[in-house]
């Protein structure tokens, strides 16, 4: 139970890799707040959390929205008495499109979603993050470290998130508060699928190409590197980009058209996840 008596806020908690986080951390025995917006299925969560024995509460508003960044982090310290770990993992994929077909509005969900989300929350949660000497997470990309062509505004974002969290990591490492970026490649979320997110066909098929093990993500695999980094196991990582994305970066080309299909299987699922390919985070 490497999070045992350990409180965290999961954004964006309730689908995808949210609600993979958020189970896995009940599980290593956290006390979870899923925060999200009203739309998203945080109380069906939250019960399955009770019904798997997990101590978890719901929280929903727009964390882009100062007040409610706040809240979110005063209801954490109501609830289970302190805040020891941020996940910052909400934000969204919402467009598919060369830049100067890219729409304004689009853009600018870009910025609230994933940008200034991550900023309301960090900046709410170190007051409390300082009297626990915690961490914060936040979920960056293989895209805002590599760039994106056709979502390019989406990198950017991502790659804001990565120089936040190390100036972060430094400016807070005197307050005992580490930070660090997971980054993802193509998971098996909305995200990434044709039916339900921006992704063509031609692009679904193409980024599963482009990594060396020839496949998508699990959520669950995402929610492990997480679960590590906001454990006393990582005590002395801070700072860091985690690339957990299936080689994509390394890899030049089609190399996944390589790897055997007999290999390029996901390891099953062990958390009871329900949301995967739900919602746009």
């Amino acid at each position: 139970m490497r999070l045992a008596e350990k409180v965290a806020i999961v954004t964006g908690g309730a689908t995808g890799i949210g609600e993979a986080i958020a189970f896995k951390f009940c599980r290593e025995g956290a006390q979870v707040v899923v925060a999200g917006l009203a739309e998203d299925p945080i109380d069906e969560v939250v019960s399955r959390l009770h019904r798997q024995g997990g101590e978890a509460v719901s929280f929903k508003g727009d964390l882009a929205d100062e007040d409610s960044a706040r809240e979110c982090v005063d209801n954490a310290v109501e609830c289970f008495g302190k805040l020891d770990i941020l996940i910052n993992n909400a934000g969204v994929l919402n467009a598919l499109r060369p830049i100067e077909d890219f729409p304004t509005e689009k853009f600018e969900e870009l910025l609230s979603s994933n940008i200034r989300t991550v900023f309301m929350m960090t900046r709410a949660a170190v007051p409390e993050l300082k009297k626990t000497r915690g961490c914060i997470v936040s979920a960056g990309s293989e895209a805002g470290w590599n760039g994106a062509p056709n979502f390019a505004p989406y990198g950017g974002t991502k790659g804001f998130v990565h120089a936040f969290m190390k100036g972060v990591a430094v400016e807070q490492a005197k307050n005992g508060i580490r930070a660090n970026c997971v980054c993802p490649g193509p998971i098996d979320t909305a995200m990434t699928h044709d039916e339900t997110g921006p992704f063509d066909r031609e692009t679904e098929e193409m980024v599963i190409a482009a990594t060396a093990l020839g496949r998508r993500g699990t959520v669950e695999e995402i929610a492990n590197v997480y679960a590590f980094l906001a454990s006393d196991e990582a005590s002395y990582v801070t700072g860091a980009l985690w690339l957990v994305d299936g080689g994509i970066t390394i890899a030049h080309g089609n190399v996944g058209e390589k790897v055997p299909q007999k290999l390029a299987v996901a390891p099953g699922m062990t958390l009871p996840v329900e949301n995967a390919l739900s919602g746009s985070r």
